[in-house]
Parts: structure tokens; sequence; C-alpha cells
């Protein structure tokens, strides 16, 4: 199940609008503890930038909303980008917008473009994934049930009279018997190890189960 989008890695990106030097940063966040120190450290980076302009959504429920115009007229900058962010689902997320500036004033409109425009720049230097809820059962079976496991893995299973037992295999460990990492989703795990149980005749045995979030 899907809960949200975030940006999948720390990015750079950098345009020149009017002669004004913009340069985004972005970094995935977990907490406002880790924005506050990415903001921190972009600050002290460019330190001699006429603005370095932060916003931040955090939460799966974008919970934490937060931006500063960093002397910029009011609503023109940070504002503009959490409002982008939060337009586009995106969270867990801190961006900075540094300005340089090139002795061109933008007006109003052109500033929010301008760093919204940055903003999005930065994003897309990132990359969107989304982030689910996954169900991992380590299974340990006899060799005999391998190939037919891993046939059925990545499939709709129709022909089981069950459409809800999808699932994919993760690592495969090999010793006297077969362990493996069987993922699905947590409305799928019932489905999917009652499914496992009648491929496997009753003998597989179930090691461990956990529940992950994980980029995809």
């Amino acid at each position: 199940m899907e809960l949200y989008k975030t940006v999948r890695k720390e990015a750079e990106a950098e345009q020149v609008v009017e002669r004004s030097r913009f340069i985004t940063h972005v970094k995935p966040v977990s907490s406002r503890e880790e924005a506050d120190q990415f903001v921190a450290s972009i600050r002290s980076r460019y330190k001699d930038a006429t603005h370095n302009v932060p916003a931040m959504v955090i939460g799966d429920k974008s919970q934490i909303q937060w931006a500063s115009d960093d002397g910029e007229p009011q609503g023109t900058s940070g504002a503009p980008i959490v409002q982008m962010l939060v337009s586009e689902g995106i969270t867990d997320v801190a961006v900075v917008v540094t300005r340089y500036f090139g002795g061109i004033k933008l007006g109003t409109g052109g500033l929010v473009r301008a760093y919204t425009g940055s903003a999005k720049l930065g994003i897309e230097a990132a990359g969107i994934c989304r982030v689910c809820e996954i169900w991992i059962m380590k299974v340990r079976m006899d060799y005999t049930f391998l190939a037919k496991v891993q046939n059925m893995a990545k499939k709709r299973l129709l022909d089981s009279g069950d459409e809800t037992a999808e699932f994919t295999i993760g690592e495969i460990s090999y010793a006297d018997k077969v362990t493996m990492d069987i993922m699905t989703t947590p409305e799928q795990k019932e489905n999917v190890a009652d499914l496992i149980s009648n491929i496997t005749s009753g003998t597989a045995h179930v090691l461990e189960e956990k529940k992950i979030l994980e980029k995809v």
C-alpha cells in the first residue's frame, strides 16, 4: 500500500534567471531536527549568498510544513515552495534555494516562478519515489517446492482462485532447506501465507514476519 511520495536521494540543481543565480539543494529527511541540520549546513556553505530560502514538508500526512523567505518579500519564495510540495504530494523533504542576486529585480510574480521553478529542478534531480508498506515473511521449505514458488512470484494468481495473493521473492539462502524472504502487502499477507502453505502441502515454516517501509 502506498503511504506517501518523497525524494529518492540528495541532489543539487542550478539555473540563472535574469542574471540571478539560483542553486537548489534537496534532501530526504525523516525529522524536523534532520531538516534543520541540513538547512544550517547549506546556509553555512553559502553564507555569502544574497538569500538562502529554506522549505520543508515532513510526516506521512505532511504534518510539518515550514518555510522562510530569508529576506525576500513575504510570500514570494519559501511559502510557494511548500505549497508546491504539498500540491505534488511530496513529503519528508527539505529544500534550500540559494540566490546570488544578479542586479535585476524580478518582481513578486517573477520571484515566485524563479523559486518554485528552482525547487522543481532540485526535486527532479533527486527523483520522486513512492513509500510503501511491505510485509516480509522469512519462510523455510524443501527444495522440492522452490521452482513452483518462484514461478508464482509476481503473478496475479487467478488460477488459484485468489486474486489478492501476489508476492515477490527477496533474499534466498540455500542449506539443508531453502530459506527465502516472501514479500507482499500487509493486506495480502494472510492470502499469501495460505498460498505458500498450499503450494508446500503445509510443510513450509514461517521463521519470522515483519513490516517495513520501502521506497519503490
